[in-house]
């Protein structure tokens, strides 16, 4: 389970079994979780996590979106 970036409160990482789906990064704070895809940067799914703090979360995820799919390719492509 690659952890990619933290900020503030937030892990960014990806699952190591995930090779198969499109670029994407798992996002937790305490005990929730959100999935987004990065090509586009869309939100796949969210447990817990309230709409505002979503939108904080996609903001990052779109600033940092080159750093995770380099990220990505990097690691599946080993």
């Amino acid at each position: 389970m690659p952890t990619i970036l933290r900020i503030g409160a937030y892990r960014f990482f990806f699952y190591s079994n995930e090779s198969g789906e499109p670029p994407h990064i798992h996002v937790q704070r305490d005990n929730k979780l959100a999935k987004f895809w990065l090509k586009p940067v869309l939100m796949s799914s969210s447990v817990s996590f309230s709409s505002f703090e979503l939108r904080r979360i996609n903001k990052i995820v779109v600033q940092h979106r080159e750093e995770l799919l380099e990220a990505w390719y990097e690691y599946f492509r080993n």
